[in-house]
C-alpha cells in the first residue's frame, strides 16, 4: 500500500480524483513500459505521491537508489530533547536539498508529520547523545558547524561552508545545548532585520542548506 498519497476528501467514489500526480498508465498492462524501476501497482492505479515527475511510477527502493547515487556530501544533525515538531520539516528540507543523511541526537522518537513521508527517501541516523554524535563526526572527518545566533557566530553568507560537513541545529526556543556548541568547529547565524530574536528552526535549516547548495551543488 502506498500511504504517501493525497486524494480529494468527500463525494462519491467515482468523483474522487488525485489532487496532484498522474493517473493509471494509458493503455492498460499491455502498454506498460518494460522498466524494473516501475511499480505495477502504481502503473495500474496512478501515482499521486509527492515526488518530482522523473520518479512517477517508480518503486520506492528505485527512487532511494537513484538519490543515493547523487546525494550531496553534507549532513544535517538535530538535537532532539523536547520532541521538537520542527524535526519533520527539517527532514523534508534535507530531502529537498539532497543531504547525505539526517542525524537525530537524543530522543529516538520524533514527530514525522512535518516530514510529509520524505523520511522514507532520506537516510536517518540516531545518536544517543552529543558525545556519540561527536565521535561519529570525528571518525568520519566531518567538521561540525553549529547554526545558532550565539556570540561570535558568523553570518551564513560569509561563513566557511566546507563541501563535506555536518550542519547542526538545535531545538526551537532554547537552541543548541552548551555541549553541542562546544563540539562545533564553526558557528553560523542567519542575519535578521526585524524585532524577533530568532527564526523558526525549520526555516533556519532550509536557509543554510540552500546556501550550501548555492556554493557546491553546481
Amino acid at each position: 500500500m502506498h500511504e504517501d498519497t493525497d486524494r480529494v476528501e468527500g463525494g462519491d467514489a467515482g468523483d474522487q480524483a488525485p489532487q496532484h500526480g498522474v493517473g493509471p498508465w494509458p493503455g492498460g498492462p499491455d502498454a506498460w513500459p518494460e522498466d524494473p524501476r516501475l511499480d505495477p501497482e502504481l502503473l495500474a492505479g496512478g501515482d499521486t505521491r509527492n515526488v518530482v515527475d522523473r520518479y512517477r511510477y517508480w518503486r520506492m527502493a528505485a527512487i532511494v537508489a537513484d538519490l543515493d547515487a547523487r546525494r550531496h556530501p553534507f549532513h544535517v544533525a538535530i538535537e532532539n530533547w523536547q520532541h521538537d515538531l520542527n524535526i519533520g520539516s527539517i527532514v523534508r528540507s534535507a530531502n529537498a536539498f539532497l543531504a547525505e543523511s539526517v542525524h537525530i541526537i537524543g530522543r529516538r522518537r520524533w514527530n514525522r508529520r512535518g516530514a510529509m513521508v520524505t523520511d522514507r527517501y532520506q537516510h536517518i541516523v540516531h545518536h544517543e547523545d552529543v558525545a556519540a554524535f561527536t565521535a561519529w563526526a570525528a571518525e568520519n572527518g566531518m567538521p561540525i558547524l553549529a547554526v545558532d545566533n550565539t556570540t561570535g557566530a558568523v553570518p551564513v553568507d560569509r561563513a566557511d561552508l566546507p563541501e563535506r560537513c555536518v550542519l547542526l541545529f538545535g531545538q526551537e526556543g532554547p537552541g543548541l545545548s552548551a555541549q553541542a556548541l562546544a563540539s562545533a568547529s564553526g558557528h553560523i547565524e542567519i542575519t535578521q532585520y526585524g524585532s524577533t530574536r530568532s527564526i523558526n528552526a525549520a526555516a533556519a535549516a532550509a536557509v543554510v542548506m540552500h546556501e550550501w547548495c548555492r556554493r557546491w551543488a553546481g
